[in-house]
């Protein structure tokens, strides 16, 4: 059913307690997953910096979890995506640029208010993306076993 999945990644812990799930859904489908991380880039007077200061830490560490994803066996594709376009939007383009199936997003929890304030990239796949998005909420995720 999930030839590929993304797997939708900032490094946080948020997106880690999502990787179990992707893990079991890939396992038991037999699927591709590809890790996407977007390097989203301030516009305007101080356009091509990137947002988040520690980024060659937050890549490194993905890298990591990819190849220990490999190591387990698992088929598997980095993609570091950088741009203006709004991070839910370079999301659902990768999506549907790998011909995905579905996304897996970890969310940090954030509800009423303060997702209205913050900004959601859950929030925002549910209208960008055109395949099913999955949001894992902030509590504690065991892996699937699916098999």
């Amino acid at each position: 059913m999930f030839k590929t999945i993304v797997w939708a990644t900032d490094g946080s812990e948020h997106a880690d307690r999502a990787l179990p799930l992707v893990t079991g859904l890939a396992r038991a489908h037999r699927s591709k997953i590809v890790a996407v991380h977007v390097d989203e880039l301030l516009a305007g007077r101080l356009g091509g910096a990137s947002l988040l200061a520690d980024d060659p830490e937050i890549v490194q560490k993905i890298e990591r979890q990819v190849g220990e994803l490999r190591d387990g066996g698992y088929t598997v594709e980095f993609q570091l995506i950088r741009g203006v376009d709004g991070l839910a939007s370079m999301i659902a383009r990768a999506a549907r640029k790998a011909d995905a199936q579905l996304i897996v997003v970890g969310t940090h929890g954030h509800g009423g208010l303060a997702a209205a304030l913050l900004g959601s990239v859950a929030r925002g796949l549910l209208h960008e993306a055109d395949c099913p998005v999955l949001a894992v909420p902030p509590s504690e995720v065991r892996e699937l076993a699916l098999a």
